[in-house]
Formats: C-alpha cells, structure tokens, sequence
C-alpha cells in the first residue's frame, strides 16, 4: 500500500472571504466552481453540509468537514479510503490562495490505474476548477486556462458519456407527427450536464439534412428520396438530448437498401449524437462566464 497525495494550488487576486464565498455553493444550482458540461457536476442528496452525501459522475462521496467559506473536505466511502478537500487560505487584503488535496491510501492495482487513467483526467479537471475560481473571483482579469494534453482528452473520450438506445419519446411530436405509418423507427439519448445548450438549433449539425420542422425544444431534419423519407428529430429536455429517427419506404429499391443500412444505422446515430455532445461541451462556456451572460469561449 501506498498514500497517494496530490496537489493543486493556484493564486487568487482576491480577498478570501470572496473566494470562500464561491467555495459555500459547491453543488447549488449555479455553482460557479464544478467545470461543467465537460465534466459533471458536484450534487448531493442536500444542501451543502456536513453529512450530505453524493459526489460527481461516478465517484462518490460524503462531505465529511465544512468550514463555511474557508475549507470543505469530502470522505470516500468504503471499501475506498481516504479524501480530498477544497480550502481557501488567505494571502493578504486582497489576495488568497485556493488548494485542492487529494489523500488516498492504494493497493497495486489502484496505483497503476491512478498512474494510467484516473490521474491525468483528474489533474484536467482540477484546474479547469481552478480556472472558474479565478474567473468568478476575478471577472474580465487575463488568465491562461488550463491546457488539455492529448492523453487527458483520448482518456475522457473513452470515460464520458455516450448516446444509448431508448424507446422513442413520447414528447417527441415532430418525429411522431412525420409519418402516419413509418417503416422503421429508433431512439437515442445521452445525458446533458449543467451548461449544455438547451436549444435545439445548436444540435442541427449532428445530421447533414435539412432542417423540415422546429418547435420549443425539438428540431426536426430529413430528406426525401425515391426510394425512402427520412426524417430525424433532436429533442431537447432538461435532462438529456433524444435523437430520433423515423423512415418511410417507398419500393423495393428502397426496402432492399434498408435492409441493409439498418444493421449500421443505429450505431452511427448514437455515435454522431456522441460526437455532437462531446463538441457543444467543449464550447460551452465556463460556469462563471455562463452566469455573466458571456458568450461561449
């Protein structure tokens, strides 16, 4: 066994009780500091405190200290060990220093799997909420954000969330109103972090079709042909975003081509969704700019 210990530090040209301000809404629905959408969000099952329980994606834990303004530490829980804390320490009137420490005691296979995978996607994320702790505290001043290495953004890839099937959406009324009768009919959904945006223009690049029918929250592109109608409809929720797709066939030249694009169909729309996901999180702006009305970065 070994005792992992890692530790992020940044600078802050700000007085600590700002800083600490931004520290005591931790998981509140416009926490300043989780750096979504890229990466999810910080929730618990109550508001920050000790004993709330919750944690980001899949990695859980309970807040175990909270020094309102000044330090929060959240404790893995078991079988896991150990924990990691977020404080603000201050530096002077107008300048304080924000920490982030990880402790972890370690077998063998949890020290290769931090050094392979779990480490780099953890040190990116740290400083992008670094980042947002000198971007809330410190609006409109210049900064350098974090730079992503190659290895961080091959592993989130393999790690972040990805389309999967689901039975076509009833609120979806575009998709369900195109045809009276269509042929073939799937669904796919991914999830949407805080940040994400909810309106379904942004999405129309998951598909190169026209766009045929809008509504509030869901777009509807397609394309006609002699041989098949196709038509696929973004829906856009609070929650996640639902890629439909509904077909009309007209003869057997279009009955014999389905029969074999449907085989491939399903796994290229769930992966053009994913694509499209991966790239509206990338160019969300950061949680503070988002508060601000800022455009996305």
């Amino acid at each position: 066994m070994r005792t992992l210990r890692n530790v992020h530090e940044r600078i802050v040209d700000a007085p600590a009780t700002a800083v600490g301000a931004l520290l005591d809404r931790v998981s509140d629905p416009d926490d300043p500091l989780s750096p979504t959408p890229v990466w999810p969000p910080i929730l618990f099952d109550r508001p920050l405190g000790v004993g709330a329980d919750g944690g980001h994606g899949f990695v859980r834990y309970t807040v175990g200290e909270y020094e309102p303004g000044r330090r929060i530490r959240f404790d893995f829980p078991p079988p896991e060990n150990g924990f990691h804390a977020l404080e603000v320490e201050p530096l002077g009137p107008g300048r304080c220093l924000v920490r982030h420490v990880l402790e972890q005691r370690q077998n063998v296979r949890e020290t290769l799997l931090w050094a392979l995978v779990i480490g780099p996607l953890y040190d990116t994320m740290i400083e992008e909420l670094l980042d947002n702790a000198v971007r809330a505290a410190t609006p409109g001043a210049p900064m350098r954000p974090a730079r992503w290495t190659r290895r961080a953004r091959l592993l989130h890839h393999a790690v972040s969330d990805r389309a999967k099937p689901v039975p076509p959406p009833a609120s979806a009324a575009l998709a369900r109103q195109a045809y009276e009768k269509p042929d073939f009919t799937d669904a796919c959904r991914i999830p949407l972090n805080p940040g994400m945006p909810r309106d379904p223009d942004a999405w129309r690049a998951v598909l190169p079709f026209p766009v045929r029918a809008t509504a509030a929250n869901e777009i509807l592109l397609g394309e006609d042909a002699a041989h098949l109608d196709f038509r696929a409809s973004l829906l856009i929720e609070d929650d996640a975003a639902t890629l439909t797709t509904v077909v009309r066939l007209h003869n057997v030249r279009g009955r014999l081509y389905w029969a074999v694009v449907r085989r491939f169909h399903p796994l290229m729309a769930r992966l053009m969704l994913t694509r499209t996901h991966r790239r509206l999180a990338r160019r969300a702006a950061p949680a503070p700019l988002r508060r601000a009305g800022s455009a996305p970065r």
